[in-house]
């Protein structure tokens, strides 16, 4: 294993929720039901980057491996890479009840991972690049950037803000009312912490970072104030 300066930023020491936690693991599924369509968006996401039985993808922060394990049916290999090792066997488990096997676990993130296989064709992140402040968010878009193959997507859809940043207080208030109403009292504190401790950016900034990493944007598309979806080209 590569050993990294100790100037780097220590991804693997979790921000936020606690996912080494078992019990945090086993309820992850559940409470995102509540919030999200996750087929439905699956769906979307096999569909925006063109997805084929011949492609090899990579994802980032593959939590249980909901999506890892439905998108192995449409290509020929998938990496899931995560932080938790408790969500890793977690997800092995969830494939191996579901007779999926073309999947390579990894115990790493954007900025430790070390990909020694062929140039990806696609890389997908879902809610885990905001776990790096900006600087690191850099570094890994120049990373992802290089293990794509020339004309490769990245797909990536996480927390960025795109609301008026002058009513910020009154905007958290109401969202975190929001997630209280429809998920409850639980969800709502887990996005609280998010909000406080994690490193979400603006929607201006985090369109910069794609550019300069070397994408080009085909798609940004916000939601709701705190969320972005981009699909991207590797030039």
């Amino acid at each position: 294993m590569k050993i990294h300066p100790k100037w780097q930023f220590n991804e693997m020491n979790q921000v936020g929720v606690d996912y080494t936690d078992i019990s945090e693991v086993e309820a992850y599924d559940s409470r995102m039901t509540k919030l999200r369509n996750i087929p439905k968006e699956i769906e979307e996401i096999i569909n925006l980057v063109g997805l084929t039985n011949d492609h090899v993808l990579l994802e980032y922060g593959t939590g249980t491996g909901e999506f890892a394990i439905a998108v192995a049916k449409h290509c020929s290999k998938v990496y899931a890479v995560d932080i938790s090792s408790a969500m890793l066997d977690f997800a092995k488990q969830k494939a191996q009840n579901r007779g999926i096997s073309n999947i390579e676990y990894c115990h790493a993130e954007f900025l430790t991972y070390q990909h020694s296989g062929e140039p990806l064709d696609v890389v997908v992140s879902q809610l885990a690049l905001h776990h790096l402040p900006d600087f690191w968010k850099m570094i890994a878009l120049i990373r992802i950037y290089s293990m794509l193959k020339k004309g490769g997507k990245f797909y990536l859809r996480d927390t960025v803000y795109s609301f008026d940043i002058n009513n910020y207080e009154g905007y958290f208030d109401t969202w975190l009312n929001g997630i209280k109403q429809i998920a409850g009292e639980e969800l709502a504190k887990d996005t609280e912490i998010a909000i406080r401790d994690e490193f979400s950016t603006y929607d201006w900034i985090m369109e910069e970072l794609i550019r300069r990493a070397g994408f080009e944007i085909e798609k940004a598309n916000y939601h709701q104030g705190f969320l972005a979806v981009y699909v991207c080209t590797k030039r």
